[in-house]
């Protein structure tokens, strides 16, 4: 199977029922979360995220914002 273009993607998509575009749109909506946090777990285990992290606690210190309740 070959690779579909955005465009013939979208045309696809117009050809779905109402019902089917929502049950396409509730497992992209899962999809993407799915990835996105993966993603996020990955960048965290290899410290991509520490200077962020630094960042937020020197600024902490300085009072230049407060604490997350």
């Amino acid at each position: 199977m070959r690779n579909m273009t955005i465009v013939e993607i979208k045309k696809a998509i117009e050809c779905l029922s109402e019902k089917e575009r929502c049950e396409l749109n509730a497992w992209l909506q899962n999809w993407t979360s799915d990835a996105w946090d993966r993603q996020m777990e990955a960048d965290a285990q290899s410290g991509k995220l520490d200077s962020l992290a630094l960042e937020g606690e020197e600024a902490l210190s300085k009072g230049e914002c407060r604490p997350f309740p």
